[in-house]
């Protein structure tokens, strides 16, 4: 599959600077009103190995970043980058929370999970669908769960892609459902890891929701088959 372009940030003139920064402050002091705490923004700029990317926000390099921190600056590439987030509540979407929830946020570029009995809240970046055609909305449910995946790229995405391999063992470095993997009641479409931290924050899948593999090492042992997932 194409993957994302990465451009180092230009220089901008002093009032674009200023722009990015407000953006940036605006954006973060949102997730504080909506009940997230977020460490110290760093100082000095950062690279993280693993993606060769600049990290703005305070990450430790070559770890997964919280929700609010950019792997480019977002005044420079909002299009595929998180550039806005609204506090969500799975009362907005179900009666009862049942075997726990999931909101996957598209306009947010982030995925919500509560347990069922509401002792756990978590709130993470994710990779959306590349494109509306690709993005299925709704209500749907896990119905599978999967350590060290394999993958078979479906019919589709072969005809876009006609390179793509007829399968990819789990654990292999170039298996893009990483380590762990939630399977969804509507074919094909899954929550994931992915060995690509370049995916996450921007519109990069083909249908599924992609978190680091960090992340869903966490969620993974928390959802249990039969979790209500709404994606929006």
């Amino acid at each position: 599959m194409d993957q994302p372009c990465h451009r180092p940030p230009r220089p901008r003139k002093s009032t674009a600077a200023c722009d990015g920064a407000a953006s940036r402050r605006a954006f973060l002091g949102g997730l504080l009103a909506g009940g997230l705490v977020l460490p110290r923004i760093a100082a000095a700029q950062a690279v993280d190995p693993t993606t060769g990317q600049a990290v703005y926000g305070a990450s430790t390099a070559g770890q997964a970043p919280d929700l609010g921190v950019y792997q480019i600056d977002p005044a420079q590439d909002a299009r595929r980058n998180i550039s806005s987030f609204t506090n969500r509540h799975w009362r907005e979407f179900y009666p009862t929370l049942g075997k726990g929830v999931i909101l996957a946020d598209v306009a947010s570029r982030a995925l919500h999970f509560w347990s069922g009995d509401e002792s756990t809240y978590l709130v993470f970046p994710s990779s959306i669908p590349a494109s509306e055609e690709l993005t299925r909305r709704g209500r749907t449910e896990v119905v599978r769960k999967a350590e060290r995946p394999s993958w078979t790229p479906t019919p589709n995405m072969r005809e876009r892609d006609p390179t793509l391999p007829q399968r990819v063992e789990g654990g292999a470095v170039d298996n893009p459902l990483g380590v762990y993997a939630l399977y969804l009641s509507w074919p094909a479409y899954l929550i994931h890891g992915t060995h690509d931290t370049r995916k996450i924050g921007r519109k990069s899948s083909s249908g599924c929701y992609g978190l680091y593999n960090e992340h869903i090492a966490r969620l993974y042992p928390l959802v249990e088959v039969g979790t209500q997932v709404t994606i929006f």
